[in-house]
This record gives structure tokens, sequence and C-alpha cells, in this order.
């Protein structure tokens, strides 16, 4: 649809672009391309690498007001010069050294932190001391004002999702500080919001207005690893509980709504057993993935790459990916799947079938 070159074309060309105009017909297949074509790649962090860079960082950089976090962002070598993981979603390593306390703030991001290993941090959201250890899944919804700090002689490291890039892009996003220190520094066992929430299949006549995200300081391991375990026991003895043959997985949810914990992050926990293998697949959004336990395979557009414990990758847009368990594999998962199922944009294609 170009048309012709020539001398009165190039002159309309030229207006369009003084009155800051772009005509579709040039665009069209950068614009509306057949299938997603991210410039995000897939790409695997390695935990070996991540951890000693982020105990150099707790040496040489201080935490606390102005900078206010000692978080380090996985930038995607697809998109360069930016601190997200993805389009739309932001992960980075946390780390608080010994006696250490993060200041408050807080910002219309959705956030969570995921414990890959440790013990002795609190995380205070909105006044409430949360626990911080092994296999926690914990939020921190958005404007909610949180602080953290470490009680122990002993550094700690975890991970942070947020949904930065989506609040950024959008122009959506506030922040605010607070105070200099934590509200509290009680070291309570249960938070709060797990005391009145964390009950199965119970709901408080106290809350019964639904809220956008989930009530639920801390989603804890003991609870996870119950979960999957009986799982593949089910499986054992013949029931229908796995997603697929060897292949354990749950869905935190908001048990105000059964949704997703957070409007715009959804996370998971998958496990699988020795020698499973999950079909290649493509799916529109991006997710990230951690290691929290085992070893095996990532195939990333046909790429092998051997992971084992605290490794992370991530699957941008329509990227193909699949797995293999070399042993007993659990893995974290985070995506911005409640985003793309709210618009209808998403879409799953497994490999080998026809579209």
């Amino acid at each position: 649809m170009a048309g012709e070159e020539g001398p009165e074309l190039s002159r309309l060309y030229q207006d369009f672009e003084s009155e800051h105009l772009i005509p579709l017909w040039t665009q069209l297949g950068d614009l509306m391309p057949m299938t997603p074509r991210p410039a995000a790649v897939a790409h695997v962090w390695r935990w070996s690498t991540l951890y000693p860079l982020a105990r150099r960082a707790g040496e040489l950089v201080p935490v606390g007001r102005g900078g206010e976090r000692r978080a380090i962002a996985l930038a995607n070598p697809g998109l360069p010069g930016r601190p997200y993981a993805s389009p739309t979603l932001w992960a980075a390593i946390q780390y608080l050294g010994p006696k250490e306390t993060a200041p408050e703030h807080r910002h219309s991001q959705n956030a969570f932190r995921f414990v890959l290993e440790g013990e002795g941090v609190w995380t205070v959201v909105d006044g409430d001391p949360v626990r911080m250890s092994r296999g926690d899944f914990l939020l921190t919804p958005g404007w909610r004002f949180h602080g953290h700090h470490n009680e122990t002689d002993r550094p700690m490291a975890w991970l942070d999702g947020l949904d930065i890039p989506f609040s950024h892009y959008t122009d959506a996003g506030f922040f605010e500080f607070g105070a200099d220190r934590v509200t509290d520094y009680a070291t309570p066992n249960l938070s709060r919001s797990e005391r009145l929430w964390a009950h199965p299949g119970l709901r408080p006549l106290s809350g019964l207005r639904d809220t956008a995200s989930s009530p639920i300081a801390a989603y804890r391991w003991e609870h996870t690893d119950a979960a999957l375990t009986e799982q593949l026991l089910l499986e054992d003895e013949g029931q229908p509980a796995t997603v697929e043959q060897g292949h354990a997985a749950v869905r935190y949810v908001n048990p105000t709504t059964g949704g997703d914990v957070m409007p715009t992050l959804r996370a998971e926990f998958h496990r699988l057993r020795e020698g499973t293998e999950i079909p290649a697949r493509r799916e529109v959004g991006s997710s990230v993935f951690q290691v929290f336990e085992g070893r095996g395979e990532v195939v990333l557009d046909g790429t092998v790459h051997r992971l084992c414990q605290g490794d992370l990758f991530v699957v941008p847009s329509w990227v193909s990916w699949s797995l293999r368990a070399e042993e007993r594999f659990d893995l974290f998962r985070f995506s911005d799947a409640p985003i793309m199922e709210r618009l209808r944009f998403d879409r799953v294609h497994f490999e080998g079938e026809r579209r």
C-alpha cells in the first residue's frame, strides 16, 4: 500500500511527519504481526552468580532512606537499559544484612517476596509484622506501607516480584515515603492477617467484603509442600489430582474471590517427579521461574539450559518452553496472566497441535 515513489508522495510523508502523524500502511507489520514478536528474550540467571554479587553489594551499598532497598533487578538482554525481566514483570534479588532495617514506604505497584532460604527477617506491612522463612510467599499489595528488619547476625536474600514495568508504561505509579524505621519491631511467628485469614476453607464473618488483593500476608511453605505432596500421593492411588502425570501444581489465591492474589500478578508452585517432562508450549504473556529445590532442564526456544537451586529464568510472550526433571524438581512461578486474561489476550499453544 506504499504507492509509487514520487515527489507528491514524498511531500505527503513529510507533511505527515511535520504534523506528528504516521500512516498505518507503513507500520502494519510491526504493529500487527502474525504472531507476537517480543523484544524481550528468554534468559537464565544463575544463583551461584547472583548471590555473591548481592553479598558484595551488601558490603559496599548502604540500605536506608534515599536508596530505600538493596534490590538488584534482573535486566532482560532484549530490553537494554531497562531493569525489567519482561515488558510487564520486574524481578530482583533483595539483600538485607545483619541487624539492618529497610525503611518504610509505599507505592501503587503490587509486590511480593519469595524466600529461597534463610530465617530471621520480618517484613512489616501496614503495621503487621510478617515472618519471612524458607519457601514462604509474602504479599505487599499496592499502596501498603512496608519495611523490613533483620533480627539476626546473618544476611538474608530473597526474590522480589512487582508489576513495575506495566505500571510505568501506563503512567499509573505513585510513591510515598514512610517512617525511617519500621512501625513495629515485634517478631511474632504468625502475622495478624494469618491469624484471621489463613484457616483452610474458613472465612471470618468480619471480612465478607471481597478485596482486590488477598488479605493473607504470608502463604507458608509447610502448606504449599503438603498440598503438592498430597497431589502426588493421590496420583499414586489412581486419583485425578495432578495437572499431568508426575506434575503437581498449586496457585496462590485470594480467599475473598478465589482469583489471583493480586490484580496484576499470578503466582504458582510446581513440583515435578524425577524424570517428568512438561510438553513444549507457547503462551501470550510472560513468566519468571525460580528453582526452589532439585535439578532439571528448561528448553527455551530450542536451547537447553540445566538448572539447579536458586536459578531464575524468564519466558517472554510466545516463546516456546518446556521442562524436564532430573530429580524431584520444585519451581516457583509468577506471571502477568491476570492482565492478559482480563484483557482477553490470553492464548496457549502446545507444540505439535494444529493452530
